[in-house]
């Protein structure tokens, strides 16, 4: 039987936490040697956030229909949400903000924020889905650097005597400045010379395998390299590690601790290009320290980030290392919520800690979290049509990533909820190995543009597997 080689390594994330304040990175040892090392360890600016009280905008306050801030002058930021004191609180109004660009000093339009954004969120009694530090929040808006906003939340709630029933309690303006680019090494490498924090060792550490600790990117492979990583040469019995159309349940990997086991492949597509959390600038420090995993990965689940498309592709890690801080410092979260993150230009980018073809478990799907993965494209595809390299790039994310654990985008599995809008707690759900966020969850998520391609992904992504 052919066996999986993405081995544990969770001593060495542990390791890697005891180490110094710093860490020097080791390559393997058939690399070339370091250039002259990087005088600065800095690797940029880490970010901040500003969290804004709002205030009753009625001249009745009585009816507290409204709330918001009039125009404000603020530290620079680059997105914006809104929170309140309760997770389980849904807004029913209207968020619409508008700000001023540093770059020209005039003030937009105003733009619609996105209230949609209860289904991304982790499982109902999980630790994570009942920790103290949550908060109920709208999608978080990309609206590029800015120095003052202005915001009006309006409820569609009728006949309401006061401001604690019309809208939700507590609510604050989250104003997030993503900091400034870190420093960058060669193609896929790490920067000569760089330093590590023992954080960023750790989630740089559980992708040892498949990149140099500290690398910027994982670099892409063909199918006959990824086959040659994953397999054992000596031992090329093959076995089908899926029934047709339904995932295996056996094939499994991505334990409770390291997420490493033996798996049965016979389809797998080639490795992506995945730019790191190292490579995208995530503060490491913000997220909780350990990982968490599931069982296996069975299904991909597909979003879009509702962030708006307003952002250009050289503007995606600072978008990324935006809705990082939001999730984890005005949400509560314990981490970024997506497993995977993809741009416009079709570059994927590593989200959760925890190791790329490991089974970390996200928030993305509430009730669906167990023994899938969720993979977000950056931006809004209510209206707008998702561009094509966005698309082949899920189609070939999915392709590598369900392979490693026997999956087939074109089958179907069963995944148990964990307790949503759409399916009761302890049902088990017959979905598509590859579905959209709408069809674990009542939501308008991924968009109905992208929902749309859902069926093309699905045949490339089989494609690319080799069935």
């Amino acid at each position: 039987m052919r066996r999986y080689l993405y081995s544990s390594i969770g001593v060495a994330c542990t390791a890697a936490l005891t180490l110094p304040l710093t860490l020097t990175l080791a390559l393997p040892a058939n690399a070339a040697p370091p250039a002259a090392p990087v005088v600065s360890a800095d690797p940029g600016i880490p970010g901040s956030t500003q969290s804004l009280a709002l205030v009753p905008l009625d001249s009745d306050r009585s009816a507290g229909s409204a709330q918001g801030l009039t125009k404000s002058d603020v530290r620079s930021f680059s997105m914006v949400g809104v929170v309140w004191d309760d997770p389980a609180v849904v807004l029913r109004g209207q968020v619409e903000v508008r700000v001023r660009s540093i770059a020209t000093g005039e003030w937009s339009d105003w733009q619609v924020v996105d209230t949609d954004n209860q289904a991304h969120a982790a499982d109902p009694g999980t630790t994570e889905g009942t920790s103290k530090r949550l908060r109920g929040a709208t999608a978080p808006l990309w609206v590029g650097n800015s120095d003052g906003v202005e915001v009006r939340v309006q409820s569609s709630v009728e006949g309401r005597a006061t401001q604690d029933e019309a809208l939700p309690r507590g609510m604050h303006l989250e104003l997030v400045d993503p900091g400034e680019e870190p420093l960058r090494g060669a193609e896929g490498e790490a920067p000569a010379g760089a330093v590590l924090t023992p954080e960023s060792a750790a989630a740089s550490a559980v992708n040892a395998e498949l990149a140099p600790l500290g690398a910027d990117t994982i670099p892409a492979l063909d199918k006959e390299q990824t086959e040659a990583r994953l397999f054992r040469a000596e031992d090329n019995e093959t076995e089908e590690g899926a029934v047709e159309g339904v995932a295996d349940k056996g094939a499994a990997a991505g334990g409770a601790t390291a997420g490493s086991a033996a798996v049965k492949a016979k389809y797998i597509g080639p490795q992506p290009r995945i730019v790191t959390r190292k490579g995208w600038g995530a503060d490491e420090t913000l997220r909780e320290r350990d990982f968490a995993y599931t069982t296996s990965v069975k299904a991909a689940f597909v979003h879009h980030s509702a962030s708006g498309n307003n952002y250009t592709c050289a503007q995606a890690p600072s978008v990324i290392r935006s809705i990082y801080r939001y999730h984890v410092v005005s949400m509560g979260w314990r981490d970024i919520g997506y497993n995977f993150l993809i741009d416009k230009c079709g570059s994927i980018y590593e989200g959760r800690a925890g190791g790329v073809a490991k089974a970390v478990m996200g928030a993305h799907t509430l009730g669906f979290n167990t023994d899938s993965t969720g993979i977000a494209v950056l931006g809004s595809y209510g209206s707008t049509e998702p561009a094509a390299k966005a698309v082949t790039a899920i189609a070939q994310l999915t392709a590598w990533k369900l392979g490693l654990y026997g999956g087939n985008p074109k089958g179907k599995v069963y995944l148990t909820s964990g307790g949503g809008n759409r399916y009761k707690k302890g049902t088990k759900a017959l979905l598509n190995v590859i579905s959209g966020h709408r069809d674990g969850f009542a939501t308008d998520c991924p968009g109905a543009r992208l929902y749309a391609k859902l069926p093309t992904i699905r045949s490339k992504s089989a494609t690319l597997q080799g069935r």
